[in-house]
């Protein structure tokens, strides 16, 4: 794996995780960070509200707060204190968000970086207890996989860059 964008941020320690992803692929010109979230989020992946459904269902159940999946809204601004979807946005910067979702069960981050025209997606997680560490086991493996996927899905151009 190439070495992480010196704009990259993780949770924690690489060697504390209880999961870590990096995954990144070539932009075919200058975008924000934000720019680039809009570019993943534009064409949702099938199924992928399904998905979430079912997460919420089963997670409701060991009251784990619902989430809902992604909106595929295009957001035009954001700042630390917004949501993109079921994140928290605790940094917004044109070069980084730092999107997390923590709860009593496991803490997440989502690094979305733009380095040299070229967009990172780096997870990081802490989980606090065996519900958290269990609820991981699918999501590892489904994740990596999804993300490649977004990424793949990516328009070749965002209209909106000038």
């Amino acid at each position: 794996m190439p070495d992480l964008p010196p704009n990259a941020e993780l949770l924690a320690p690489r060697g504390q995780l209880n999961y870590f992803d990096a995954q990144s692929r070539a932009l075919p010109q200058d975008m924000t960070a934000l720019q680039a979230w809009n570019a993943m989020m534009e064409r949702p992946l099938p199924l992928m509200g399904l998905a979430f459904k079912i997460r919420d269902k089963i997670s409701g159940l060991f009251g784990v707060k619902q989430i809902g999946g992604f909106s595929g809204q295009r957001v035009d601004s954001v700042q630390t204190g917004d949501h993109l979807d079921f994140f928290l946005v605790e940094d917004a910067r044109p070069d980084r968000l730092l999107l997390t979702e923590r709860d009593r069960h496991l803490d997440v981050l989502t690094c979305v970086a733009v380095h040299d025209r070229r967009l990172w997606i780096i997870s990081s997680v802490v989980t606090h207890n065996l519900f958290g560490r269990a609820y991981m086991m699918p999501v590892a493996v489904a994740h990596r996989f999804i993300v490649r996927a977004m990424l793949n899905r990516m328009p070749l151009a965002d209209k909106s860059v000038t």
